[in-house]
């Protein structure tokens, strides 16, 4: 099992920007691709962005492409989104997940096992 932690939220702007933080402990957080999904009150849970285990594949929603970009330090064992240009649709609690290596659909909910408790992102406009 992999235990994940996110931070990084808060309120803010819209516009303004925000980098969110998933701390990973437990397995080898290498042999992982990772993932960002969100959901917005009374949505469903929504894929964001996704990056393969070694950090140089990386997937975007269209609705985030341009804005928004995921890293990975395998070092640290954590993984980030740095959230750009924020808009009034983007406001969620944004929850990050893991998924095997050898998965093949990064942007499908059901490949990830392992999820954290959110964070929440709130943009005033």
């Amino acid at each position: 099992q992999v235990q994940l932690v996110e931070s990084g939220g808060g309120l803010v702007q819209a516009g303004d920007s925000l980098r969110l933080s998933c701390a990973a402990s437990g397995r080898t957080f290498s042999n992982y691709g990772l993932g960002w999904f969100r959901r917005a009150p009374g949505k469903e849970r929504e894929f964001v962005s996704a990056i393969n285990w070694s950090g140089d594949v990386r997937y975007y929603a269209d609705s985030v492409k341009g804005r928004f970009t995921i890293s990975r330090d395998n070092a640290k064992n954590t993984v980030y989104l740095q959230m750009n240009s924020l808009k009034p649709e983007d406001p969620a609690v944004y929850y990050c997940a893991t998924r095997s290596r050898y998965g093949s659909r990064p942007r499908s909910s059901d490949e990830y096992s392992n999820w954290g408790q959110g964070t929440q992102v709130t943009v005033s406009s």
